[in-house]
């Protein structure tokens, strides 16, 4: 169980991050198709979650790499 809250800390941490840090970034997390489950009552364990701030760390690594060569 502490892997389990030490993922849901790291996406807290993270997700935290980018709504300060990035608002044009996390205003997009609400309509990012890779965080709408399509089940209707989907398994979340420590598996997706890890998927989860997995594609959360590549979408703010992204963001970065986009801003730094733009700006």
């Amino acid at each position: 169980m502490t892997d389990l809250k030490r993922v849901l800390g790291e996406i807290t941490q993270l997700t935290t991050n980018i709504e300060t840090n990035y608002p044009e970034l996390y205003r997009s997390l609400d309509e990012n198709p890779l965080t709408i489950p399509s089940k209707n009552h989907p398994n979340v364990n420590k598996k997706a979650l890890q998927d989860y701030l997995d594609s959360l760390k590549q979408l703010l690594s992204h963001h970065i790499d986009t801003h730094k060569k733009n700006g």
